[in-house]
């Protein structure tokens, strides 16, 4: 008897959601918003996390179009602020909602100039990285009150890119800035995080399940937001994207799958398989060695405390959750 070929996981695989609490961030457009539409799609209240009202407002009324009695709501928040970070936060907890998926989605892309978060951050850091690292923190109370939470983080085939290491000697590329060093050095950062979150969910009973996406090279805003639409990165994008590039609803599908099959696993990551990991059918996605640095890790969860004022303790205990 043959047998019948499998087929690829897409969104009507996506198990019922209704009953949980979803936050997506960066959710106002691209891979964000494609993830918030299917999430609320399968029955899922989904709060979309964004800096512009405006854009939330039409994504919005987008999702509410595309999926009448959708349960969607705006939340503003700045990534590149703590200070909005822990506004966002403080919110969400005095709802006191269990949140049953949390996507650490937004992100910025190689700017060309070196600048910072209202904190002193280098801008992409800040912005991908540790914003998304004190507002997991800030919200942990929330996602333990939940069964199983998943946080879910986005990560880059950069991240196997530029220095290939977390540079802890030059963390803030102040000495040297190279803008698609210092993205890959964030995204390196997501991914490691997403695993020593796993590692220390185990350890504490926390009760989480953490894990990480890439989206492939997907047709979203990134490049204009970053390098801008007359860049070297954006006439490449335009050159090579029409042959290996996918639409943001296909980049999408492994954060989806992350944050919500039943196959997925604690510290996986996932992306697509085809040319390279571009484009394709949702899979394991491969990851560096200096991902796996279980020591590096430690140290970056520890800095990054240090420089978010974040105590991961104080927030499980209940205790002051800032030290600064």
């Amino acid at each position: 008897m043959a047998q019948t070929k499998r087929r690829d996981w897409g969104t009507e695989d996506i198990p019922d959601q209704t009953g949980k609490l979803a936050v997506v961030t960066g959710a106002t457009g691209g891979l964000g918003y494609e993830t918030a539409l299917e999430l609320a799609r399968a029955g899922a209240e989904v709060v979309l996390a964004g800096r512009n009202d405006a854009k939330g407002a039409d994504a919005l009324r987008r999702i509410r179009s595309g999926v009448p009695g959708a349960k969607v709501r705006f939340e503003k928040v700045d990534l590149a602020s703590l200070a909005s970070v822990h506004a966002i936060a403080d919110r969400l907890m005095a709802q006191g909602k269990p949140i049953s998926v949390l996507v650490n989605n937004a992100g910025v892309m190689a700017t060309p100039k070196r600048s910072t978060t209202e904190d002193g951050f280098e801008l992409q850091l800040g912005t991908n990285y540790l914003s998304h690292f004190a507002l997991t923190a800030r919200l942990l109370p929330l996602l333990r009150k939940a069964q199983q939470a998943r946080v879910v983080n986005l990560s880059s085939v950069a991240h196997k890119m530029g220095k290939k290491r977390i540079d802890f000697d030059d963390l803030q590329s102040a000495r040297k800035y190279v803008p698609l060093d210092a993205y890959s050095q964030s995204k390196l950062a997501m991914l490691m995080f997403a695993f020593e979150l796993q590692r220390r969910s185990d350890a504490n009973g926390w009760g989480l399940l953490s894990n990480a996406a890439h989206p492939g090279f997907s047709r979203t805003d990134l490049i204009s937001n970053g390098p801008g639409d007359a860049s070297i990165e954006a006439r490449i994008v335009k050159l090579i994207g029409r042959f290996i590039s996918q639409t943001a609803a296909e980049g999408a599908l492994p954060t989806l799958f992350a944050a919500t099959a039943p196959e997925a696993r604690p510290a996986g990551y996932y992306g697509p398989k085809n040319m390279f990991e571009m484009n394709g059918p949702v899979a394991a996605a491969a990851i560096s060695r200096a991902a796996q640095d279980v020591a590096a890790a430690k140290r970056l969860w520890d800095v990054s405390e240090e420089l978010t004022g974040v105590s991961w303790t104080a927030v499980d205990s209940g205790r002051e959750l800032l030290r600064r």
